[in-house]
């Protein structure tokens, strides 16, 4: 499996214990380190797991394909969500599972007022609340179909999967 923005790595140790072989974590920012490792350690998990600072969307070449590509809670913080699930599309051998926030009045409003709150305090960080067509049609686009979209709480999910043959 392949999780982009995956954090300290919690969903990879779920489907590890669940009987996934191995796991990329794909992660901008540095600070979850110290804290996956610990994690790993704890579950036994060092030797499965491969973690990779670098921008995915940029650098995707750098990385092989996988069964399942995960993005969780990532797509509202990049700026291109065409680019960013277009390239986990191309990467998801069988699966690709998204989850982010809806586009309405509500969550626009949260977003800018984060984003307000980042800028004042020379925070790089942004918030995106993309439509939700932009982010389907880049993992259609990618020749995946969908297969379940719903909601679980404040969040969206999506979805989909390859084709076989």
């Amino acid at each position: 499996m392949l999780e982009v923005g995956g954090g300290v790595g919690a969903i990879q140790v779920e489907l590890l214990e669940a009987g996934a072989a191995e796991a990329t974590n794909v992660e901008l920012s540095p600070g979850y380190e110290d804290e996956a490792a610990a994690l790993l350690r704890e579950h036994g998990l060092e030797d499965r797991v491969h973690r990779r600072i670098l921008d995915f969307a940029v650098a995707q070449d750098l990385l092989a394909p996988a069964d399942v590509v995960v993005l969780h809670r990532v797509v509202c913080c990049y700026p291109d969500p065409g680019t960013l699930v277009g390239a986990a599309a191309v990467h998801a051998r069988r699966r690709l599972v998204l989850s982010f926030p809806p586009r309405n009045a509500i969550s626009r409003l949260v977003a800018s007022a984060v984003n307000v709150y980042c800028a004042a305090r020379r925070f790089e960080f942004r918030v995106y609340m993309h439509p939700l067509p932009v982010i389907l049609a880049a993992a259609e686009g990618a020749g995946l179909s969908p297969a379940a979209q719903g909601r679980s709480g404040i969040w969206r999910y999506a979805a989909f999967e390859r084709a076989s043959g």
